[in-house]
């Protein structure tokens, strides 16, 4: 097989106390071709003088501020390779991990992006992530989330879409559909940009013996303050660049389901919300909410001029869409009670 060239894209905020292990498995790769680009977010601990004296290796780049998870878009746009690879700071990988995703996303021209397998650093035995799963208001949740791994995703297989902890991504389609979205500062960009992909024709497929070790939510907190309101207010301007009108019109009466278990989940102390409200009072999530829905709103001129662009570039049926959301739906449930 004739190893097409891949730029591995990992970035980085005050992630020294995870680097080495990090870089370490990357250097590790059995892969012949690739390269390896580091995005600091203007760390303010000394992570950028010790990937110089350790890693000479790695090529960085040095934002000057912190651009938060679309920050990794400045290496996208340097990186060389026919398929980019990026992956947080807070991962170890299998040395095999770069070959098994190249392998699935080769076989087929139509594979604009692979998912690996992502196992808990924790605790191995558990799945944190096989693709992503979607509730009709555009909250994603992890594919398997907790489950014990006993081979159950062991298939190569279609996904709705990659996470962005690590997620190989075909150049081309980036080049079609556009990077991550840089008003959206973290999370919800990797299940918008996955949604642009899908929507333009391209297919994402897991890699299960592609092999990712991560600490989850190592960026901002399990269920900090600044998650909360960047996902509400996130999640909804993905489902204004990409729903099709007739979901689009459904999300509020989703949405509004959603925040009512939310309510009986905060009332009981379970799922994520009993969690936030362990460090944050119930007043403190409603500001939270409430702030979030303002910020949405008055994003809205700039997504609609992302729409137009988004849906002028669509090539899959409305029967299409439909199915994934049939296929790859999160029930209000789910999103809410597990933890």
């Amino acid at each position: 097989m004739d190893w097409p060239h891949v730029s591995v894209v990992v970035i980085n905020r005050n992630g020294r106390h995870s680097l080495e292990a990090c870089l370490s498995s990357l250097q590790a790769q059995t892969y012949p071709d690739y390269e390896i680009i580091l995005v600091d977010n203007a760390s303010t601990d000394d992570s950028v003088s010790f990937i110089e004296s350790r890693f000479p290796g790695v090529s960085m780049i040095k934002n000057e501020t912190n651009l938060g998870f679309a920050g990794i878009n400045r290496g996208i746009l340097v990186a060389e390779g026919k398929y980019v690879a990026i992956i947080n700071h807070d991962t170890r990988v299998d040395s095999n991990w770069l070959k098994a995703l190249v392998e699935v996303a080769e076989s087929s021209a139509e594979i604009g992006m692979c998912a690996p397998k992502i196992l808990s650093l924790r605790d191995p035995s558990l799945i944190e992530s096989v693709g992503l799963a979607i509730y009709p208001d555009a909250m994603a949740r992890m594919r398997g989330w907790l489950e014990k791994d006993v081979g159950q995703y062991d298939e190569v297989q279609e996904i709705l879409l990659p996470s962005g902890c690590a997620a190989l991504y075909r150049k081309e389609m980036l080049d079609e559909v556009g990077l991550f979205d840089e008003d959206f500062f973290a999370y919800c960009e990797d299940v918008d940009l996955g949604l642009r992909g899908r929507l333009a024709g391209w297919k994402a497929v897991l890699a299960p013996s592609a092999v990712v070790y991560h600490h989850y939510s190592g960026y901002a907190g399990g269920y900090s303050p600044l998650k909360a309101f960047l996902v509400e207010r996130n999640h909804l301007w993905v489902a204004l660049k990409n729903f099709p009108v007739r979901i689009l019109l459904l999300v509020p009466l989703y949405a509004l389901w959603r925040h009512c278990l939310q309510l009986y989940a905060a009332l009981a102390h379970r799922g994520s919300v009993g969690q936030f409200l362990k460090g944050a009072s119930a007043v403190e999530g409603v500001l939270i909410l409430v702030k979030a829905y303002l910020a949405a709103a008055w994003g809205i001129p700039r997504m609609l001029r992302k729409r137009r662009k988004i849906q002028a570039k669509k090539r899959v049926s409305e029967a299409e869409i439909a199915e994934w959301f049939k296929r790859y739906q999160l029930s209000a449930w789910q999103l809410v009670f597990t933890e």
